[in-house]
Protein backbone atom coordinates (compact mmCIF):
# COMPACT_ATOMS: atom_id res chain seq x y z
CA UNK A 1 0.00 0.00 0.00
CA UNK A 2 1.12 3.52 -0.76
CA UNK A 3 -0.21 6.84 0.40
CA UNK A 4 -1.94 9.14 -2.07
CA UNK A 5 1.03 11.51 -1.77
CA UNK A 6 3.41 8.76 -3.01
CA UNK A 7 1.36 7.99 -6.14
CA UNK A 8 2.87 9.61 -9.23
CA UNK A 9 1.38 10.46 -12.66
CA UNK A 10 1.24 7.48 -15.09
CA UNK A 11 1.01 4.99 -12.22
CA UNK A 12 -2.08 2.83 -11.75
CA UNK A 13 -4.06 2.42 -8.52
CA UNK A 14 -6.83 -0.01 -7.62
CA UNK A 15 -9.81 2.09 -6.49
CA UNK A 16 -13.12 0.35 -5.69
CA UNK A 17 -11.87 -2.80 -7.45
CA UNK A 18 -11.13 -0.97 -10.72
CA UNK A 19 -7.73 0.04 -12.15
CA UNK A 20 -7.40 3.83 -12.50
CA UNK A 21 -4.56 5.54 -14.36
CA UNK A 22 -3.34 8.63 -12.49
CA UNK A 23 -2.97 11.25 -15.21
CA UNK A 24 -2.22 14.15 -12.88
CA UNK A 25 -1.42 14.34 -9.15
CA UNK A 26 -1.08 17.74 -7.49
CA UNK A 27 0.05 17.86 -3.84
CA UNK A 28 -1.20 20.82 -1.75
CA UNK A 29 -0.46 21.64 1.88
CA UNK A 30 -2.19 24.60 3.42
CA UNK A 31 -1.52 26.13 6.82
CA UNK A 32 -4.42 24.88 8.92
CA UNK A 33 -5.89 22.04 6.93
CA UNK A 34 -4.38 18.63 6.27
CA UNK A 35 -2.36 18.06 3.11
CA UNK A 36 -4.35 16.91 0.06
CA UNK A 37 -3.65 15.45 -3.36
CA UNK A 38 -5.83 16.51 -6.31
CA UNK A 39 -5.91 13.71 -8.88
CA UNK A 40 -7.09 13.44 -12.44
CA UNK A 41 -7.97 9.77 -13.06
CA UNK A 42 -8.92 7.60 -16.03
CA UNK A 43 -10.63 4.23 -15.58
CA UNK A 44 -8.71 1.64 -17.62
CA UNK A 45 -11.72 -0.67 -17.95
CA UNK A 46 -14.43 1.67 -19.26
CA UNK A 47 -12.39 4.80 -20.15
CA UNK A 48 -14.35 7.19 -17.89
CA UNK A 49 -12.45 10.14 -16.45
CA UNK A 50 -12.81 11.95 -13.15
CA UNK A 51 -11.08 14.45 -10.91
CA UNK A 52 -11.06 13.86 -7.18
CA UNK A 53 -9.30 14.91 -3.98
CA UNK A 54 -7.64 12.56 -1.47
CA UNK A 55 -6.01 13.25 1.87
CA UNK A 56 -2.24 12.92 1.47
CA UNK A 57 -2.13 9.98 3.89
CA UNK A 58 -5.05 8.01 2.33
CA UNK A 59 -3.95 4.48 1.46
CA UNK A 60 -4.01 3.36 -2.19
CA UNK A 61 -3.13 0.01 -3.69
CA UNK A 62 -0.73 0.34 -6.65
CA UNK A 63 -1.31 -2.00 -9.60
CA UNK A 64 1.38 -3.34 -11.89
CA UNK A 65 -0.11 -3.96 -15.31
CA UNK A 66 1.28 -6.66 -17.56
CA UNK A 67 2.42 -5.41 -20.97
CA UNK A 68 3.17 -7.41 -24.10
CA UNK A 69 4.39 -6.43 -27.57
CA UNK A 70 1.78 -6.91 -30.29
CA UNK A 71 1.16 -5.93 -33.90
CA UNK A 72 -2.12 -5.32 -35.72
CA UNK A 73 -3.22 -8.49 -37.49
CA UNK A 74 -6.47 -7.38 -39.11
CA UNK A 75 -9.57 -5.20 -38.74
CA UNK A 76 -13.04 -6.72 -38.98
CA UNK A 77 -15.77 -4.09 -38.79
CA UNK A 78 -15.43 -2.55 -35.31
CA UNK A 79 -13.15 -5.34 -34.03
CA UNK A 80 -9.37 -4.95 -34.07
CA UNK A 81 -7.26 -8.09 -33.73
CA UNK A 82 -3.67 -7.82 -32.49
CA UNK A 83 -1.15 -10.66 -32.38
CA UNK A 84 1.90 -11.22 -30.16
CA UNK A 85 5.17 -12.92 -31.30
CA UNK A 86 3.85 -16.31 -30.03
CA UNK A 87 0.84 -15.96 -32.38
CA UNK A 88 -1.70 -15.39 -29.58
CA UNK A 89 -4.45 -13.07 -30.80
CA UNK A 90 -6.20 -10.37 -28.77
CA UNK A 91 -9.45 -8.82 -29.95
CA UNK A 92 -10.42 -5.30 -28.95
CA UNK A 93 -13.50 -3.30 -29.82
CA UNK A 94 -13.36 0.16 -31.35
CA UNK A 95 -14.38 1.84 -28.05
CA UNK A 96 -11.42 0.20 -26.23
CA UNK A 97 -9.01 1.92 -28.63
CA UNK A 98 -10.61 5.37 -28.65
CA UNK A 99 -7.44 7.36 -27.88
CA UNK A 100 -5.24 5.64 -30.50
CA UNK A 101 -7.91 4.87 -33.13
CA UNK A 102 -7.04 7.83 -35.40
CA UNK A 103 -3.58 6.35 -36.00
CA UNK A 104 -4.53 2.70 -36.54
CA UNK A 105 -4.79 1.65 -40.16
CA UNK A 106 -4.98 -1.65 -42.04
CA UNK A 107 -1.53 -3.00 -42.88
CA UNK A 108 0.39 -0.98 -40.29
CA UNK A 109 3.56 -2.66 -38.98
CA UNK A 110 4.12 -0.60 -35.81
CA UNK A 111 5.09 -2.59 -32.70
CA UNK A 112 2.39 -1.75 -30.12
CA UNK A 113 2.01 -2.64 -26.45
CA UNK A 114 -1.04 -4.53 -25.21
CA UNK A 115 -1.96 -3.66 -21.61
CA UNK A 116 -3.45 -6.43 -19.45
CA UNK A 117 -5.39 -6.27 -16.18
CA UNK A 118 -6.09 -9.61 -14.47
CA UNK A 119 -5.25 -11.50 -17.68
CA UNK A 120 -7.64 -9.48 -19.86
CA UNK A 121 -6.37 -7.04 -22.49
CA UNK A 122 -7.81 -3.59 -21.70
CA UNK A 123 -6.00 -1.33 -24.18
CA UNK A 124 -3.22 -1.01 -26.72
CA UNK A 125 -0.58 1.71 -26.68
CA UNK A 126 1.07 2.84 -29.91
CA UNK A 127 4.72 3.90 -30.14
CA UNK A 128 5.28 7.60 -29.35
CA UNK A 129 6.26 8.32 -32.97
CA UNK A 130 4.66 6.66 -35.98
CA UNK A 131 5.19 7.08 -39.73
CA UNK A 132 2.17 7.50 -42.02
CA UNK A 133 1.62 8.49 -45.66
CA UNK A 134 -0.40 11.53 -46.73
CA UNK A 135 -3.25 10.44 -49.01
CA UNK A 136 -4.61 13.94 -49.71
CA UNK A 137 -3.65 17.56 -49.12
CA UNK A 138 -4.04 20.86 -50.92
CA UNK A 139 -1.12 22.44 -52.78
CA UNK A 140 1.06 24.92 -50.95
CA UNK A 141 0.39 28.64 -50.96
CA UNK A 142 2.85 30.58 -53.12
CA UNK A 143 5.05 33.18 -51.53
CA UNK A 144 4.90 32.08 -47.89
CA UNK A 145 8.32 30.67 -47.05
CA UNK A 146 8.37 31.18 -43.30
CA UNK A 147 8.18 27.40 -42.67
CA UNK A 148 5.59 27.87 -39.91
CA UNK A 149 2.52 27.64 -42.13
CA UNK A 150 0.41 24.54 -41.47
CA UNK A 151 -2.30 23.01 -43.64
CA UNK A 152 -4.69 20.04 -43.23
CA UNK A 153 -3.74 16.65 -44.69
CA UNK A 154 -5.61 13.33 -44.71
CA UNK A 155 -4.06 9.96 -43.96
CA UNK A 156 -5.23 6.77 -45.71
CA UNK A 157 -7.61 5.92 -42.81
CA UNK A 158 -9.31 9.34 -43.08
CA UNK A 159 -7.62 10.96 -40.06
CA UNK A 160 -6.85 14.62 -40.60
CA UNK A 161 -3.61 16.12 -39.25
CA UNK A 162 -1.97 19.53 -39.62
CA UNK A 163 1.27 19.33 -41.62
CA UNK A 164 3.86 21.82 -42.85
CA UNK A 165 2.89 23.74 -45.99
CA UNK A 166 5.62 22.04 -48.07
CA UNK A 167 4.20 18.50 -47.55
CA UNK A 168 2.56 16.88 -50.57
CA UNK A 169 0.39 13.87 -51.42
CA UNK A 170 2.30 10.56 -50.97
CA UNK A 171 4.87 12.15 -48.60
CA UNK A 172 5.71 10.13 -45.48
CA UNK A 173 5.44 12.03 -42.21
CA UNK A 174 6.20 11.40 -38.54
CA UNK A 175 3.33 11.92 -36.08
CA UNK A 176 3.50 12.16 -32.27
CA UNK A 177 0.73 9.84 -31.03
CA UNK A 178 0.43 11.59 -27.65
CA UNK A 179 -1.13 14.72 -29.15
CA UNK A 180 -1.46 13.95 -32.88
CA UNK A 181 1.04 16.62 -33.88
CA UNK A 182 3.17 16.60 -37.03
CA UNK A 183 6.90 16.13 -36.32
CA UNK A 184 8.44 16.21 -39.79
CA UNK A 185 8.83 14.52 -43.17
CA UNK A 186 10.66 11.22 -43.35
CA UNK A 187 11.48 8.27 -45.60
CA UNK A 188 9.07 5.41 -46.25
CA UNK A 189 9.34 2.70 -43.56
CA UNK A 190 11.40 -0.36 -44.49
CA UNK A 191 9.34 -3.49 -45.09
Amino acid sequence: MKTAQEMKPNSVALIDGQPWLIQKAEFTKSGRNSAIVKMKLKNLINGSKTETVYKADDKMEPVILERKEVTLSYISGTDYVFMDPEFNSYELREEDLESVLPFIEEGMTDICEAVFFEGKVISVDLPTTIVRQISYTEGSARGDTSGKVMKPAKLSNGTEVKVADFCNIDDWIEIDTRDGSYKGRTQAPQA
